[in-house]
């Protein structure tokens, strides 16, 4: 079972409520059987709880409603993947009200200090699924984010694309904190390791300014391929900068629905996609790094 320790927070940020009652479908669980030794203590560095909208109602500006997605489906998940520790991070569909991820907890987003007692460890920039693609507005809200974490032992976390990783590469290499990038940075996986940004990303990694989660953000697919030189060039780069993450329960985003109709989820089979990393990385000890050692360290497990 996980303990308090155990189970990380992420907080986000956007705004608040609206009472909407979606379906209770059933969040994917894995197909295939884990096909390696997963190392005591691994980590999955990116999840998100959909509570139920009548007592968690999502945020008004969002642009998309998922189906809920809950935490004892988020165990039994991790129970298939033998996996012991969990990063929760708020998703959009919240905005700043991060009372679905604490669940229970008595904190709101301002009380950073209460937040952090109960666990809370970084602020997620979610630029990418609010569509901010201004540089100069992303640059803003990364500094603002610094300022406020500064001297937490907090990070920030940011979901973005390689064009905004160019654009903020002096604010993150200078940054006090630790700085995240979710999702391979939204690299395409289909332009390669040669695509615009990869290598500010590549070498941000590698001079250990920021850290990466390697964690495949699309629908289901019949080839992982493609993502597989992105992941080893970051992690040759610098394996003690890489996290591991399902991005469970994998929701849809971009599904061209309105953002207040129901969108299902994705149904992924997360033992494939765990079955990735030691093709991705043959060497046992550095799968540990990503899974256990990189986790404990950012995270203060």
């Amino acid at each position: 079972m996980l303990t308090r320790r155990d189970v990380l927070i992420g907080a986000l940020a956007t705004g608040a409520a609206m009472h909407l009652r979606t379906g209770f479908a059933k969040a994917s669980q894995p197909a295939t059987p884990v096909n390696f030794d997963v190392p005591a203590g691994a980590c999955d560095c990116h999840t998100h709880i959909h509570g139920d909208p009548e007592r968690f109602p999502f945020f008004p500006g969002r642009v998309y409603t998922p189906e809920t997605a809950l935490p004892e489906e988020m165990a039994a998940l991790h129970r298939a993947l033998r996996l012991q520790r969990v990063v929760i991070v708020t998703p959009s569909v919240y905005g700043t009200d991060n009372s679905a991820t604490l669940w229970g907890m008595k904190a709101r987003e301002s009380e950073l200090d209460a937040m952090g007692r109960e666990g809370v460890c970084g602020i997620r920039l979610n630029l990418s699924t609010g569509g901010t693609n201004d540089p100069a507005l992303g640059r803003q809200r990364l500094q603002r984010a610094i300022e406020r974490v500064k001297g937490r032992n907090w990070h920030v976390q940011m979901n973005t694309n390689l064009a905004m990783v160019s654009a903020t590469k002096d604010l993150v290499a200078a940054s006090p904190v630790p700085v995240v990038f979710d999702h391979f940075a939204n690299a395409r996986e289909e332009f390669g390791v040669q695509q615009p940004g990869f290598a500010d990303l590549v070498e941000l990694v590698r001079s250990g300014k920021a850290y990466v989660k390697i964690s495949v953000t699309a629908g289901p697919r019949a080839d992982y391929a493609p993502f597989a030189p992105l992941a080893r060039m970051l992690i040759a780069a610098n394996p003690e900068r890489i996290l591991w993450g399902t991005n469970w329960p994998h929701p849809n985003s971009s599904s061209g629905r309105k953002p207040t109709e129901l969108t299902p989820l994705f149904q992924v089979d997360d033992g494939l996609v765990l079955n990735l990393l030691p093709v991705w990385v043959p060497d046992a000890g550095i799968r540990k790094k990503i899974l256990v050692d990189n986790p404990a360290r950012l995270y203060a497990f």
